[in-house]
């Protein structure tokens, strides 16, 4: 099952109840859903700790698992 962040999740509640998106805020919501990848990759960098694998196989592991995750299969 598809899991969605807290912006998809607000994003689907707005549509629910009625407020039908605009180009305007479609483009908030890619920005938005950009800044949280960005923010779940800082803490994931910012807490590594030096050891088996590099931080690069840690982006690339990132990067599957939020695809795998988050987006449209």
């Amino acid at each position: 099952m598809k899991q969605v962040t807290a912006v998809e999740w607000l994003f689907m509640t707005m549509n629910i109840r009625g407020l039908l998106p605009n180009e305007e805020i479609i483009e908030c919501y890619e920005q938005a859903k950009e800044m949280e990848k960005q923010q779940m990759w800082d803490y994931i960098e910012s807490n590594y700790v030096n050891g088996e694998n590099s931080l690069a196989f840690h982006k690339e592991e990132f990067e599957q698992y939020y695809n795998e995750t988050y987006k449209n299969k």
